[in-house]
């Protein structure tokens, strides 16, 4: 299958190219049993785009998006009660799930997964039985589902990415010191002008030992910082940027630029309400309004703040076969490479585009509304005496 941009404007600059790395022995036994046509070798590979102005026409017009936790039972019945065990696996963020097939969910249980991953952040399903197929259909109940210029695809299903480190490192050397692009803190997609809502990352190989991936909760990050302090970030905007960088057509000779959007340093996630510090130190960068360098200070404090405090994370041991549901509306997250790519591993992900980011003052934090406040964060009727 010859490389097709994903849009038409799109002009090819890549040659087309078989992959010969050999694929692990489950993902293979997988895409075989979906009926994934190799035969064009593996990945599928979209045309990159070369151009700044290109990329930012892929989705340049804003969409209504629906969001499917909001018109869920706040009970979530449906789901709860059909499995067999639910475990929060920490306070405030991570969720697993046993004795349900993500592929076997009705529209109601659906529904209520998408407001279970906005409470929870993050939700795990081990033991999937999950074609690439059927994790492209639940992507897209969710609504909008991106298909990325510039990574590999599954043959035959744009929009289902493959994440496969052993081919990434053909492209970009990995070692101890300087590990994979996905082993630091970030969230995806933050450039978009309606950013990811829910990724599904579906691991059918997973090292014996290592590799594991850590999130970082929003919501609590948000109400790590001093009430004081959140007034100062209430309402700001910060630009965010693209991991890759393209050309600018007019000017090529600048060298590369990067996409950039404007969006609410404090977001608020359109199901539950709460508020949510929205930064990431690999693809924020700069606070509108403010000097460069008052901006670093503040953003750095930010990035400290959500990469720091270990009690608003969960690190999650993989086994094969697995499903992780995350929010990146209200996380960041981070792929551990300290299995120091000496074992396979092999993934495919689908992401769903979400709503223009918003805020909005009188939304409360998660804990407020949840009423989990400790005595010294209630508020007094006046100053203490």
């Amino acid at each position: 299958m010859a490389p097709a941009p994903i849009d038409e404007r799109i002009v090819d600059v890549a040659p087309a190219r078989k992959d010969t790395l050999g694929l692990p022995e489950p993902a293979l036994a997988r895409l075989q049993k979906a009926g994934i046509d190799l035969s064009e070798g593996y990945p599928y590979r979209p045309s990159a785009p070369l151009y700044l102005d290109d990329v930012y026409k892929i989705r340049s017009q804003e969409w209504k998006h629906d969001e499917a936790g909001a018109r869920a039972d706040k009970s979530k019945s449906a789901l709860l009660s059909a499995a067999t065990k639910v475990t929060d696996l920490t306070t405030h963020i991570g969720t697993e799930i046993e004795g349900l097939q993500l592929k076997d969910l009705t529209d109601q249980q659906k529904d209520e997964l998408a407001l279970l991953i906005a409470e929870r952040s993050v939700v795990f399903f081990r033991d999937q039985d999950i074609s690439p197929q059927q994790q492209l259909a639940l992507g897209k109940y969710y609504g909008e589902v991106e298909v990325h210029p510039q990574v590999p695809q599954v043959p035959g299903h744009l929009g289902v990415t493959v994440i496969w480190p052993a081919l990434q490192a053909t492209e970009r050397v990995a070692n101890f010191r300087n590990p994979g692009g996905a082993s630091r803190w970030h969230t995806d997609l933050v450039h978009e002008l309606q950013p990811a809502g829910i990724t599904h990352l579906h691991n059918d190989t997973v090292p014996p030992i290592g590799g594991d991936t850590l999130w970082a909760s929003g919501y609590s990050a948000y109400e790590k910082l001093s009430p004081d302090f959140r007034k100062i970030i209430d309402g700001k905007y910060a630009v965010y940027r693209s991991a890759h960088p393209y050309l600018d057509r007019e000017n090529p000779e600048a060298g590369p630029k990067y996409i950039e959007r404007v969006h609410p340093l404090v977001r608020v996630h359109p199901a539950t309400g709460w508020k949510a510090l929205w930064v990431n130190r690999a693809m924020t960068d700069r606070i509108v309004g403010l000097d460069k360098a008052e901006s670093n200070v503040i953003l750095n404090y930010l990035y400290d703040v959500y990469e720091k405090n270990v009690d608003i994370q969960v690190r999650f041991k993989w086994t094969p076969r697995t499903s992780a549901l995350w929010d990146n509306r209200i996380t960041i997250h981070n792929a551990s490479w300290d299995y120091g790519g000496h074992y396979p591993r092999h993934g495919t992900r689908v992401t769903t585009l979400g709503e223009k980011p918003f805020f909005k003052p009188d939304a409360p934090t998660r804990r407020q509304a949840l009423g989990l406040l400790d005595h010294d964060e209630l508020p007094t009727d006046g100053p203490v005496n």
